[in-house]
């Protein structure tokens, strides 16, 4: 095992080099200079793919920025994160590889950190290739910010503890601004709507900051959203959820255990208050690309690191496989080629936007990056057969303690066209089974029923297959029993005892800037 390990290292480390080269070799000749097109990046953080006016209309919320975009861009209906999650999302979405690969899987670096030869940058790619490179707002890579030869960026503003997006914004603006004599890539990273974590710890009586601005007060019931319609848990849900959803109330992270119907229509109304006021800040940086005479020779691509349960199933954040925790809004509109429509292909954002940067833009595509190219659908051109699924990864490790144990739990989901299949680490029924087609809301867990014994197990097959090809160690893990129970014990390796749990146990005491450190 170690010796494969090892040889994947190495194939890992001259795959990275050889592009490197390509890339310095290949980019002015793969599109001549004057030709490239522009690159905006912009990504909000906690977004569900359905919280824009273009898809659940204006009676409760209004984005004219991203509507904009929307009405002059494909808008793809099913794009997943690699895993919902801030930096396991950030990380496999800037080197384009799986959060397995690169080892983030919590909101932590991992041991030893990201190697930039092993895992190539967005940034470095472009910059490499010609293009002027700059960065604002969130960052939350496992790169060293202060070191462009990391990751290939200028860093324009790193954010700040007030007026985050404003900032991040205006520090955008004043790029666009600047007077360009080759192509540029700018990345965009807002914060909000995460601010919905501080709004729900807020509900739950604890004093919470906003920084990225205060949105007043709810408005009278009558006025606010409705409670969602998939409030409660699905019917057969697997235990480990059930555990998992009871140990996430128990902590100040996810202060929603209490929360009555009138707290989650609140909820819901701030939710979509912070999604407008991010949406005027991605208006500003498009006005000033109009205004830069810029619009036209430019690849904007929006879309968010993960989504925000906001009650589906009594969840509040993110990090699980539902719906609104995994899929993500995501708009490519670029200067006349792309069509204003919808795709319903399945995408990966976390592995399929980098290289379809490097599509559109010319750029030769490492062999290594496992993704797709989105360039053609995108403009609304045929493609040929595309991907049947996609998988995504999650690590549920932010858990309070439940019954003198703190549980967490890892798994994989695979998203068909039809179907969703999820297992787990642990648990009694460690299985998951839904048809999305006749059941969107998630609500009927079908794994137990032996009508659907056949698709779940092509599902299994279908995970199995992926583990293999893409040296996913936790799938042969998963699979490995023949579906066995595994309860949760002290002894059990995803768990931790509280004797033993020293970081919750900070986590309890922390205030409000130590608790946005852990989300």
């Amino acid at each position: 095992m170690a010796g494969n390990m090892k040889r994947r290292a190495f194939m890992h480390s001259l795959g990275s080099a050889v592009a490197l080269a390509m890339l310095e070799r290949g980019g002015a000749a793969a599109a001549p200079a004057g030709r490239q097109p522009n690159v905006v990046f912009i990504m909000t953080d906690q977004q569900f793919a359905d919280a824009m006016s273009c898809r659940m209309g204006r009676r409760f919320i209004s984005t004219p920025a991203m509507d904009g975009l929307a009405g002059r861009g494909m808008l793809f209906t099913r794009a997943y994160s690699s895993n919902p999650l801030c930096m396991p999302l950030r990380n496999s979405l800037f080197t384009g590889r799986y959060p397995h690969e690169t080892r983030v899987t919590e909101n932590a670096e991992p041991a030893g950190g990201l190697d930039p030869r092993e895992f190539v940058c967005l940034g470095t790619y472009f910059r490499n290739a010609g293009y002027t490179t700059a960065y604002s707002g969130k960052w939350h890579l496992c790169f060293d910010i202060r070191n462009p030869d990391t990751h290939g960026f200028e860093i324009l503003n790193g954010g700040s503890a007030d007026n985050h997006d404003d900032r991040a914004a205006g520090a955008a603006i004043e790029f666009l601004r600047r007077s360009h004599d080759k192509p540029f890539l700018l990345v965009v990273s807002f914060l909000n709507p995460h601010n919905i974590c501080e709004w729900a710890r807020r509900l739950a009586g604890m004093n919470q900051r906003l920084n990225c601005g205060e949105i007043g007060p709810p408005p009278p019931l009558d006025q606010l959203p409705p409670p969602p319609a998939n409030a409660a848990p699905p019917r057969n849900e697997p235990d480990g959820m059930t555990l998992m959803r009871r140990a996430y109330h128990n902590t100040k992270l996810f202060a929603v255990g209490n929360f009555t119907v009138e707290d989650w229509r609140k909820h819901r109304w701030g939710y979509y208050r912070m999604i407008e006021k991010v949406d005027g800040e991605i208006g500003k940086v498009l006005a000033a690309l109009r205004q830069a005479g810029q619009e036209d020779n430019t690849l904007i691509i929006f879309t968010s690191d993960h989504g925000e349960c906001a009650g589906a199933h009594g969840f509040n954040q993110k990090t699980v496989f539902y719906e609104e925790s995994a899929r993500v809004p995501l708009i490519i509109a670029w200067g006349g080629r792309t069509p204003a429509a919808t795709c319903g292909e399945l995408v990966n954002i976390g592995i399929d936007i980098l290289p379809t940067m490097l599509d559109c833009a010319g750029l030769p595509i490492s062999g290594e990056l496992p993704g797709l190219s989105l360039r053609r659908l995108a403009q609304g051109q045929p493609t040929g057969p595309w991907r049947d699924h996609v998988v995504v990864e999650n690590d549920m490790s932010q858990a309070g303690a439940v019954d003198g144990l703190t549980p967490a739990m890892e798994g994989r989901m695979v998203r068909t066209e039809r179907y969703k299949y999820c297992v787990f680490s642990r648990g009694l029924q460690r299985e998951s089974l839904i048809d999305l087609q006749a059941d969107p809301g998630e609500m009927n867990d079908l794994a137990a029923d032996p009508r659907y014994r056949e698709i779940l197990l092509s599902h299994r097959a279908l995970l199995a297959r992926f583990g293999r090809e893409h040296n996913d160690p936790l799938v042969a893990e998963l699979l490995s029993d023949g579906m066995k129970s595994r309860p949760f014990t002290p002894s059990a390796p995803e768990a931790i005892t509280n004797s033993g749990n020293g970081r919750e146990a900070a986590k309890a005491d922390l205030g409000e800037i130590g608790l946005k450190n852990y989300t």
